[in-house]
């Protein structure tokens, strides 16, 4: 990975305005999000735009990113332009809190700032993307309530020790948890993120399951594979 950039296997990721460079968090949610069926779908805190154009390419939805720091807009919006799908996404400049919804949301995927009472990153910038400041899970939970569809679904990642937390949350703005899958990096290794769906639907949680990215250091596993085999350029199918 530069760090200017980092090359997919059918896109490019240019970062280098961006806070929040290209991580294995954001893949993940890109490539984990239920959204093949979706025909809205809105990408929160899009950063360089890449969960954004990860869900353009897993479905025919139409997808908005939308970030509250002008320069990662501007870098997502030129990212979109350059990619194969660039004429189903749309980037927007704005503050979650007070963006105007238009039509509902089949689905919503946040990669959110979860940091909470702990030393201030050096430039605002950086604080905003990784600071829950500007985004408290309570207001997205709230957000998503008010402007998902019936059968609509937030998607997250999150550090595996507040996932009771954003259940619990969930659950008190009237969303279900449907789905969880715990992140290890290494077999021994305990998890230290979380993928988590949110429903509006009524529903019971399916039964937790952890994903291994890799059997020994730098040898993928089977199924990190599988997720991931369309974007990696390394992971050769």
């Amino acid at each position: 990975m530069s760090n200017s950039y980092f090359e997919f296997k059918r896109f490019t990721i240019h970062h280098e305005r961006c806070a929040m460079k290209v991580g294995t968090d954001g893949v993940l949610l890109g490539a984990w999000s239920n959204i093949s069926h979706c025909r809205n779908i809105l990408d929160i805190g899009c950063g360089s735009g890449l969960v954004s154009i990860m869900a353009a390419q897993r479905s025919s939805a139409k997808v908005t990113g939308v970030d509250i720091d002008s320069l990662a807009a501007e870098q997502a919006a030129e990212n979109a332009k350059n990619c194969d799908w660039s004429d189903r996404i749309d980037i927007v400049k704005e503050d979650i809190n007070v963006y105007n919804v238009e039509e509902k949301f089949d689905a919503m995927l946040c990669n959110p700032p979860f940091f909470s009472n702990s030393l201030k990153c050096p430039t605002q910038q950086r604080t905003t993307a990784r600071h829950d400041d500007t985004l408290l899970c309570g207001d997205l939970m709230k957000f998503a309530t008010e402007n998902l569809t019936d059968d609509g679904t937030l998607s997250v990642v999150i550090p595996y020790d507040l996932l009771q937390k954003w259940c619990d949350e969930a659950l008190f703005k009237g969303l279900s948890t449907s789905r969880v899958t715990a992140v290890k990096t290494l077999p021994h290794k305990q998890p230290k993120r979380v993928l988590v769906e949110f429903s509006k639907k009524v529903c019971n949680r399916s039964v937790d399951s952890t994903l291994v990215l890799e059997d020994t250091p730098g040898v993928y596993s089977d199924a990190a594979k599988a997720m991931l085999k369309d974007f990696y350029t390394k992971i050769v199918d």
